[in-house]
């Protein structure tokens, strides 16, 4: 209950702010000319998901990954994201947990799993004949992280992420006096113990909301240990608000190896 409460308000606030701000639609290009793109509602349990597919126009995707966004995000704040993959031949589909947007239902971290899991199996549907790797990004990186050995994942692609999710909310200026509070849950280092996935860790210079130190750990946690990626000049925030190559080039790269 304490999750479901406090992820909600804090999410519907940072999402007005974005909205009030004009930030929402930030780092789109015009679209259609490298993506199409289709809406789709995706079951998960007695919830409805909703989710964007975004696939190259010009050419068959060589790649295709799905995309767990963070606390304060919906679907709408990904497209940037999504149009400047498909330009580099890259399928991605991004979905709202539920409670967030469009989403039904409320916010619950073990639902948030199970719909990362009910939107890797949609996004299998589409761009068939092509694995599919998931990418977590902040509050995404627990989800993806704990959902990673439910699905026949290629990939995994942790980005602006965290060590636990009280080690999160204490870098979102939670007192270390209420860590009690916050549900013990998203523990990184016992996901990635049982994770026998190529991972890469990406992580901005400026970020600072989460230490560049919990993406060494990140790393130093897999077997054999991850490849991680420090990107200059980069905040939490700015790999989806402004999407550009510095950031999601080496991710690129990667996922086509």
């Amino acid at each position: 209950m304490v999750f479901s409460i406090s992820i909600a308000a804090i999410s519907r606030l940072l999402i007005l702010r974005d909205r009030i701000l004009g930030w929402t639609h930030c780092g789109r290009e015009p679209e259609g000319i490298h993506e199409r793109a289709s809406r789709h509602a995706i079951p998960s349990g007695a919830h409805l998901l909703d989710a964007v597919f975004v696939e190259p126009a010009c050419a068959s995707a060589r790649a295709r990954v799905l995309l767990c966004h963070g606390i304060g995000e919906t679907v709408e704040q990904w497209f940037g994201v999504q149009q400047l993959l498909a330009a580099q031949g890259v399928a991605s589909l991004v979905f709202d947990y539920a409670g967030y947007g469009k989403s039904s239902g409320r916010p619950d971290w073990e639902q948030f799993e199970l719909d990362a899991v009910a939107a890797f199996g949609a996004l299998q549907e589409r761009a068939p004949g092509l694995s599919v790797s998931v990418l977590g990004f902040s509050l995404g990186s627990g989800v993806a992280a704990a959902a990673i050995h439910r699905v026949p994942a290629e990939r995994l692609i942790l980005c602006e992420a965290f060590t636990s999710f009280r080690n999160a909310a204490a870098g979102c200026g939670i007192p270390r006096a209420l860590a009690g509070l916050v549900p013990p849950i998203w523990h990184a280092q016992t996901a990635l113990a049982k994770c026998d996935l190529p991972v890469l860790v990406v992580h901005g210079e400026e970020d600072r909301l989460f230490p560049i130190a919990m993406a060494h750990e990140l790393a130093s946690w897999c077997e054999p240990a991850a490849e991680a990626i420090l990107v200059p000049a980069t905040t939490h925030n700015q790999p989806f608000r402004k999407p550009h190559t510095a950031y999601w080039g080496p991710i690129v790269e990667w996922l086509g190896r």
